[in-house]
């Protein structure tokens, strides 16, 4: 048999590192790869009386259906976050996902045709460049330096692409590049929305992630226009597993959204919102998020002081100030897909994310992704030292 694929399918495609980090999850290999959270800091204790405390209520209500939009004071504790952080807005302004990577599928499929396109940094998060595939878009891309998105690039590239449809942006501690997006061009980028007539979808899964420097405004608390569809995630400020994420938005915007969930699963799990729920009751969030940003500090500054002393001085490796990356870039001419594949994973037994899938348009493959929050202090000096000698001997 040879299905008849919708011509959507044409763009969804495997992923070129997927076979690559199958190999790293070899347990002999240490991992760099994942943006995974550090394991040995989820609150197990706190999670397991909460979900014993509510599986056993009377009536069983959080192992019934749901309101597709989300369970009500669910939504409206996300709202209190939402409004501590500058947003203003109630629970009737949140719609809750099957995690925020559900939000960037629905805002591509929402908005754009085939063929219109979507504005993102350049690199930027592959799973969104997944989510948004299947609905055949094409890509204008900006470029990123040290403050984020270049706007002075973008107002240039909406002038000269008439299709665009959406700006795409994670401003805060970008993936992958840990870069936050500068006051400054936040307010250039939320003008050049409005006078364009375009909707930001800003994704901010590492927000509160911050271990130095100061808090900058969302772009949602930007907006007076209601053109920002802000997601947020507690999959890096609880635990991923849950796979629990919000989208705020206009309410037109936000019911077409809601629309496209209920076709897309009818709601998110109820043992999980109401366990999500009950946590916020019961335990202080800002307390376990105070936790991971010291223990990420340590991290990161853990590995660039590796990445200072084993590696050759021509790489660069960005400084986020919060998040779960950096971001090397190697000497023009080098391929870290084929470096990984012939040196680090065989050799070195250290696996990273190579960089050249996370450009939309134009792939450069001298660069890589290192996630530094899940390995050990340990894993992290002795993967570093390991790949500074494979570096040396073959640059």
């Amino acid at each position: 048999m040879t299905p008849k694929y919708a011509q959507r399918m044409a763009k969804v495609q495997p992923s070129a590192i997927g076979e690559l980090l199958a190999l790293g999850a070899d347990p002999s290999i240490i991992s760099f790869g994942g943006g995974y959270p550090d394991a040995t800091l989820f609150p197990a204790d706190q999670l397991d009386a909460v979900f014993h405390e509510i599986i056993t209520a009377p009536g069983g209500a959080a192992m019934q259906y749901a309101p597709s939009n989300g369970l009500a004071r669910l939504r409206d504790q996300v709202a209190g976050l939402m409004r501590a952080d500058g947003v203003a807005c109630t629970g009737d302004d949140v719609l809750i996902l099957q995690g925020s990577q559900q939000g960037l599928d629905f805002a591509a499929r929402m908005l754009v045709d085939p063929g219109d396109v979507i504005v993102t940094e350049d690199p930027t998060f592959l799973g969104a460049l997944i989510a948004f595939a299947p609905s055949q878009p094409d890509y204008a891309v900006v470029p990123v330096d040290d403050e984020g998105m270049q706007t002075d690039r973008l107002e240039g590239i909406l002038a000269a692409q008439p299709r665009v449809k959406m700006i795409y942006t994670i401003p805060d501690f970008q993936n992958p590049t840990g870069v936050t997006l500068s006051l400054e061009r936040r307010k250039a980028l939320i003008a050049l929305a409005n006078s364009h007539d375009l909707i930001v979808l800003e994704d901010t899964p590492y927000r509160h992630i911050r271990f130095a420097g100061h808090n900058l405004p969302t772009l949602k608390s930007l907006d007076t226009e209601g053109r920002v569809i802000h997601l947020g995630s507690f999959s890096k400020i609880l635990v991923p597993g849950m796979r629990i994420g919000w989208a705020v938005a206009n309410p037109d915007l936000l019911s077409r959204m809601g629309q496209l969930k209920v076709a897309a699963d009818t709601q998110t799990s109820t043992l999980n919102m109401a366990a999500a729920s009950l946590f916020l009751d019961r335990y202080d969030l800002n307390a376990h998020i105070a936790t991971l940003r010291a223990a990420y500090a340590i991290k990161k500054e853990a590995m660039l002081d590796a990445i200072r002393r084993h590696f050759p001085q021509e790489i660069m490796a960005t400084d986020p100030q919060g998040g779960l990356f950096t971001w090397l870039t190697f000497p023009e001419g080098f391929d870290a897909t084929e470096f990984m594949r012939h040196v680090a994973l065989p050799q070195a037994r250290v696996a990273y994310v190579p960089g050249a899938t996370f450009f939309p348009l134009t792939p450069r493959a001298n660069h890589a992704r290192l996630n530094y929050s899940a390995p050990s202090l340990s894993a992290i000096e002795t993967g570093m030292a390991a790949l500074g000698r494979a570096l040396h001997a073959n640059l």
